[in-house]
């Protein structure tokens, strides 16, 4: 098994680490009641997906 011959530095570990990104999320607007959403997935506030009714959303 192969095993490192020295300690790895903190600054050579950080450097490999900086493509470790937390990327932020695609929101967009549902073309049904414009509110915000998430992409590819059905909108919450009216249960609509792609122009089809996929949730009974009640309102309150």
């Amino acid at each position: 098994m192969a095993v490192p011959k020295r300690k790895t530095s903190q600054s050579k570990r950080d450097k490999r680490r900086t493509h470790y990104k937390v990327e932020p999320v695609n929101v967009s607007l549902c073309p049904n009641c414009k509110e915000p959403k998430l992409s590819h997935i059905v909108c919450p506030k009216c249960g609509y997906y792609k122009g089809k009714k996929y949730l009974n959303v009640e309102e309150l």
